[in-house]
């Protein structure tokens, strides 16, 4: 007897209305901060090379990254709602992921060309408007402020959302490096404080970048969520009395705040397979909070129960090419 099951949490009709004002407040925050950055990002680059500062130049550059990653979460917003069709049977949720992937690769490749151009400055060191660099630094700082806190307005479970406000919450900090920098040059004439400020913001860039790009890459290689074992979870659902084994264990993420299950689940030749399957379901997403569950649920063959209790060697060919450990709840490992 087999009993296969698969369960969308979220995906009621009922539920429909609320999610999209959700997401209609969600794009109208970020679409407020995007304006906020690209303008102020635009006066920053002509005052940076007005100013000959390197650092403002990298603060504009590191808000361009902002900018991107803040049209590129509302493009995926877009493609995510789009219903599942065709081949995409998941529809196009994995949008965000592949635009939080663009983002950190970009972040590190403009970080690495301003780690040259910082190291260079170093050596020869330009005349730099310090006056010009503190209070341009001083305006984004304030700019910054203000397109946090529409960020923080919106979705921040969504891996894009989360990475826009990271990278403008760093943009806060190399600013007030870079306006430190500036009141340094204005006070004390010393230039290298450009590039020194320049790698401090560098360092910030590499750090999001980094996080995004492993963050997403998990995503991609189909890794577990970083919060969910599956070892553990495979233990647990493996010593409820009506299983006799657990294998082809599978924990992915679909997008941001989507984990997914599938396994393989044998019970004794006397429970009913519904009843499990419901009861493993109930553990899965009260206790772990995976609710996009597909347990494919048989009966144990005898050989699976021989090894269970000790009496026979193991045998695992009632599964062909099983992936992944087995997990029984065995008296003798207690």
């Amino acid at each position: 007897m087999s009993a296969h099951h698969g369960h969308e949490h979220g995906s009621g009709g009922h539920a429909g209305h609320s999610h999209g004002v959700t997401a209609d407040a969600d794009r109208r925050w970020l679409a407020i901060a995007l304006t906020l950055i690209a303008t102020f990002m635009a006066v920053e680059v002509v005052i940076g090379v007005v100013a000959q500062s390197l650092a403002l130049i990298s603060d504009a550059a590191h808000m361009l990254t902002d900018a991107v990653s803040i049209v590129l979460a509302l493009i995926a917003m877009r493609l995510a709602e789009r219903p599942a069709r065709g081949g995409f049977t998941y529809g196009l949720k994995r949008a965000e992921i592949l635009s939080a992937q663009a983002n950190g690769l970009t972040l590190l490749l403009l970080g690495a060309w301003l780690a040259y151009e910082a190291v260079r400055r170093l050596f020869d060191p330009p005349a730099v408007e310090g006056g010009l660099m503190f209070y341009t630094a001083l305006a984004g700082i304030a700019v910054n402020v203000a397109a946090a806190w529409c960020i923080s307005k919106a979705n921040r479970t969504s891996l894009n959302v989360e990475g826009a406000y990271q990278h403008i919450l760093n943009d806060l900090f190399a600013f007030i490096g870079t306006a430190i920098a500036g009141l340094v040059v204005l006070l004390t004439g010393f230039a290298r404080a450009d590039a020194i400020a320049t790698l401090v913001v560098v360092a910030l860039m590499f750090k999001a970048g980094y996080a995004l790009v492993r963050e997403s890459g998990r995503i991609f290689l189909e890794a577990a969520p970083a919060h969910l074992d599956p070892d553990v979870i495979g233990d647990r659902l493996a010593a409820h009395s009506s299983v006799a084994e657990v294998h082809d264990l599978h924990v992915w993420t679909i997008t941001s705040g989507t984990p997914a299950l599938s396994a393989h689940v044998l019970v004794e030749p006397v429970a009913d397979c519904h009843t499990v399957r419901r009861d493993l379901e109930k553990i899965l997403q009260c206790d772990y909070g995976v609710s996009h569950t597909t347990l494919q649920v048989d009966h144990a063959p005898e050989n699976v129960l021989d090894v269970r209790t000790g009496g026979g060697p193991a045998d695992d060919t009632h599964c062909e090419a099983a992936h992944g450990p087995v997990h029984r709840d065995e008296p003798h490992l207690h």
